[in-house]
């Protein structure tokens, strides 16, 4: 059986699948793809740092359960570099990406988070 938290990544994760697909379909389709090159970049980064930050968070439950004391981080000197490549491929490639597009689409998977969690608040409240 599914927990709580699995379903929630699942969930998070068909998000920010279906943000990305629209992302590419205006880079296909807009008269702005620069703008929505960057976006591109800056969600497929926002997208690994998620997913970076789902398997840091497991493993932290994980050990917590069974270790008890044994420190372990959640990856954020990671997703930092993440986001820092994210940037520096965008001023390196200005022709082809936007900076604000890219700092845009790394905050996506943020945003996918907080709708989620008040989808699941407002579902929660109408059953009550």
């Amino acid at each position: 059986m599914m927990s709580l938290y699995e379903k929630g990544i699942i969930r998070q994760r068909k998000w920010m699948l279906y943000l990305l697909s629209i992302i590419v379909l205006g880079a296909g389709f807009s008269p702005y793809p620069r703008f929505f090159f960057g976006l591109l970049l800056g969600s497929v980064i926002s997208f690994y740092n998620l997913w970076l930050l789902q398997f840091k968070i497991r493993r932290l439950g994980e050990f917590a359960a069974t270790e008890g004391k044994k420190r372990i981080g959640t990856g954020t000197f990671a997703r930092f570099a993440g986001a820092a490549l994210a940037a520096l491929i965008a001023l390196r490639f200005e022709e082809y990406f936007h900076i604000v597009g890219v700092v845009i689409g790394l905050s996506t998977s943020y945003l996918i988070i907080t709708a989620d969690v008040v989808t699941r608040i407002l579902s929660q409240k109408d059953t009550i």
